[in-house]
Order: structure tokens, then C-alpha cells, then sequence
């Protein structure tokens, strides 16, 4: 083939790919969603699963929506909820760039799914429903590219549909904890009703999360008495496993400060009180609070807690008592992580008994100190001499919490279940010079 005819059939395939009508799928109870074509894959961007959690909706579980008949235009991401702000150096700019999504708003209960473009309903391909990430404070859908997972998947004989879904990050109290975990088990079963129409086969769907979202896959995995209704049939989760949340009543004091800051401490229904102050009110006073960038860093202030209904108990103990989903996962770590704000021993010394270990012996905080070497080469990620060590102990924190968060908590979970069901992990080293995070 001449090189002009060669141009002339990819220009035209261009134009073909460029001018396809916009997808348009209708759902099980006649509503319609249109979105966009884009390449070799259709987008349907911002459908809402829930009703929108404003107003006397806010801090209550997520609600479905009614059965409709109307048409949505699914053009667009929707907004992220509404973000905590983050500390950094202006070094860190770029990373917290790349977090922090906007727009944000509470009305955010909505997902997104990337297909091939010539998906129907009879094709039945595999899904997989992504959580994102970020300390169960920030993050959102649109700083994740659905259509190159899809694109690749093609290119590689092995289609499959993705979904991903914005989810409330947690503020609780004891009637209503888990929001955040619970949207996203309301979008696993909206994905059930629904995904027959864009191409997906129901049972073959995998929830797939990284770092705070890889624990809340797991976290999926053990609650409901490890039954996981249908919902999934695998898991695979990038830097996190089951993970030691503690009783819900060690949550209280960030409310009653939330409270405080919104100065509901007089109501007599404080939750009601929350539900009622001004959005901006709520989002300042949330920023009053522990962030993943601060001091205690990955000592969480909006985690996953015990409550005793979704979690019923400590998630290491559930794992223990065989209480894990039976499906198949596969779990690994991909980025190291640590703190700015701690820079000499005695900070590091402070950090492990004020935080970590609040009941050690000071004997054994040293002892657990000589573990991890102050040498800044010995420090992860590990294998890269002096780099990213942004501060003198930054790369020795690291190579602490990669232990403390990651590491021992996914061998934990491996040793108990091996043997018992299909399970798989990796290491990582593609991004091991990576600024900041490394791998």
C-alpha cells in the first residue's frame, strides 16, 4: 500500500471515529443515558446512583433513586466531594495539583463508565469498578483515565468495561458511620441492575482500589459476614489490605471538635445541627481537623471505624476467624509513603509513642527505632541512595509506615489466606525514583 493511500485510509477511519453518533443506552426502567464517543471507547460521564446527600440527606445513608423515564446527558464528570485541604511545601505543589479534584460539591453521588464502542448488552464483558484513593479525604473520578485501561484492554484481545465512582468521605456518628463505604456498596448495586445495558456481564465484576480505597476493597471483603451479595467476584487492591480501624468510639473527639467548630455544641441533636449549618461552615470546620500531610499523618481522623453493623469487628480479627470473602484477589504496594513534619529522632521517637504506640514501653519505642536505620540510603524507597530524602528522616518514615500501613498488613492477610482461595501479589519498582511517593 502507497504511503498517500495509507494516509488516506487512516484519515478516513479518523473522520469515521470522529463523526460516530453519540452512544445513547437505555436503562431497565426506560431512562435513557447519552454520552460520548471518543476513539474506540464510549464515555458515560456524572450518572447519579443516589439521590444527591444535601440538605436532610447530608450525613444519612445513601438513598436510590426512584425509577425514572427520563433522558440524562452523561457528558461530563461529575464533581468531586467537597475536599479537605491538604498541607504542603511548595514543593509539593505538583502532587497536590495532582490530588486535589474540583469542582466539588456535596451533591457528588455519581459514577462513570468507559466502554468499548461496540458494546451491546449481549456482549457481556468483564467489569471493573474502580475506587480512587486519598486517605478517605480527598480525591475524585476525573484525575483517572478510564478510556486508556479500556483502549489497552482492547488492544489486547481482553475487552472489558470500567467504572469508577465518587464516594463521601467520612464523618460519623454512631447512627450513620460508613458513609463512604456505604455509596460505594450502593454503586455496586446500582452496577448490578444496570450494566447488562452498556455491555457488562454482572457477574463477572472486580472492585479495584488503590491506597485508602485498596482498604476499603478489603474492607468489602470482610463485612456482611464475608458475604459480598453478588456484588463482586474479585478484588484487587494497589497499596492497602483489612486494616486496624479501631472502635468507632475512637472517632468521637474529631465529631465532637466538628461540633464544636460549627458551634452546634449546644443543640440538643447535634447530628441535626450538622445537617443544617451552611456548607461552607461545615467544609472550614472540617479543615480544623488532622489531614493525611499533617503531623500524624496516616493516623487517620475520618477512617473506617467498628461500629458494630457494618464493621463488626476489628477487620485483623474478621480475617482470623476466616470471616474473608471467598473470592479470588490480588494484592500489592505501589508507592511509599511518609511525612514532612517529622525531621530529627527525637520527632520520630515522639511520633511512635504519641501515635503509633501510645501504651509501649519508651524501651521498646527505642528498641523499634534501631529497626529502622536513620542511614538515609536504608530508608524506602529502598535501593535509591539519596533520593527522595526531602527531609533527614523522611525516607526512614517511609520505610516505617511502608511497613506499619502496607507491608505487614498484606502478609498478615496473605498467611491467613493462603491455601484457602485464589490470591496473588506483586512487587512494584517501575517508579522507584518517582519525586515524593517513589514505589
Amino acid at each position: 500500500m502507497s504511503q498517500a493511500a495509507l494516509s488516506l485510509l487512516l484519515a478516513g477511519l479518523a473522520y469515521l471515529l470522529g463523526n460516530r453518533p453519540s452512544p445513547t443506552v437505555t436503562l431497565r426502567d426506560s431512562a435513557t443515558v447519552r454520552g460520548l464517543s471518543s476513539g474506540y471507547v464510549n464515555e458515560l460521564l456524572g450518572i447519579p446512583f443516589a439521590q444527591p446527600p444535601t440538605g436532610q440527606l447530608r450525613f444519612q445513608l445513601p438513598q436510590a433513586l426512584p425509577p425514572s423515564n427520563t433522558s440524562f446527558s452523561a457528558t461530563a464528570y461529575g464533581p468531586a466531594y467537597p475536599q479537605q485541604a491538604m498541607e504542603t511545601l511548595d514543593y509539593l505543589t505538583f502532587l497536590n495539583s495532582s490530588i486535589v479534584v474540583t469542582p466539588s460539591t456535596e451533591d457528588c453521588l455519581t459514577l462513570n463508565i468507559i466502554a468499548p464502542s461496540d458494546a451491546t448488552p449481549e456482549s457481556k464483558l468483564p467489569v471493573v469498578v474502580w475506587v480512587y484513593g486519598g486517605g478517605f479525604e480527598i480525591g475524585g473520578t476525573s484525575g483517572y483515565n478510564g478510556p486508556v485501561i479500556v483502549e489497552k484492554a482492547v488492544s489486547l484481545g481482553l475487552p472489558v468495561i470500567y467504572v469508577s465512582i465518587n464516594y463521601r468521605q467520612e464523618v460519623k456518628d454512631a447512627e450513620v458511620g460508613h458513609l463512604g463505604l456505604q455509596d460505594q456498596r450502593l454503586a455496586l448495586y446500582w452496577v448490578q441492575k444496570y450494566i447488562n445495558a452498556f455491555g457488562g456481564d454482572t457477574t463477572k465484576v472486580t472492585i479495584w482500589g488503590e491506597s485508602a480505597e485498596a482498604i476499603s476493597a478489603a474492607l468489602h471483603m470482610v463485612t456482611n459476614d464475608d458475604n459480598p451479595n453478588g456484588l463482586f467476584r474479585a478484588a484487587f487492591m494497589q497499596s492497602g489490605s483489612p486494616f486496624p480501624v479501631g472502635d468507632i468510639s475512637q472517632g468521637q473527639k474529631y465529631y465532637d471538635a466538628l461540633v464544636s467548630e460549627t458551634r452546634c455544641s449546644s443543640a440538643s441533636d447535634t447530628l441535626q445541627c450538622l445537617r443544617e449549618v451552611p456548607y461552607e461552615t461545615l467544609l472550614d470546620a472540617v479543615n480544623q481537623s488532622p489531614r493525611l500531610f499533617s503531623y500524624q499523618s496516616t493516623v487517620l481522623a475520618w477512617q473506617p471505624r467498628v461500629d458494630g453493623v457494618f464493621l463488626t469487628d476489628e477487620p485483623q480479627k474478621l480475617v482470623q476467624q476466616g470471616s474473608v470473602a471467598d473470592v479470588p484477589f490480588v494484592t500489592g504496594t505501589l508507592f511509599s509513603f511518609s511525612t514532612l513534619n517529622i525531621t530529627t529522632d527525637a520527632q520520630f521517637e515522639e511520633y511512635l509513642q504519641i501515635y503509633r504506640f501510645p501504651e509501649a514501653l519508651p524501651t521498646t519505642i527505642q528498641e523499634l527505632m534501631e529497626f529502622y536505620s536513620a542511614n538515609i540510603s536504608q530508608g524506602s524507597p529502598f535501593d535509591t541512595g539519596v533520593l527522595n530524602a526531602i527531609t533527614p528522616q523522611f525516607k526512614r518514615i517511609a520505610a516505617f509506615q511502608g511497613d506499619v500501613t502496607f507491608e505487614a498488613l498484606r502478609r498478615f492477610l496473605l498467611q491467613h489466606r493462603s491455601g484457602k482461595q485464589p490470591l496473588w501479589t506483586y512487587v512494584t519498582k517501575r517508579l522507584k525514583t518517582f519525586p515524593v511517593l517513589g514505589s
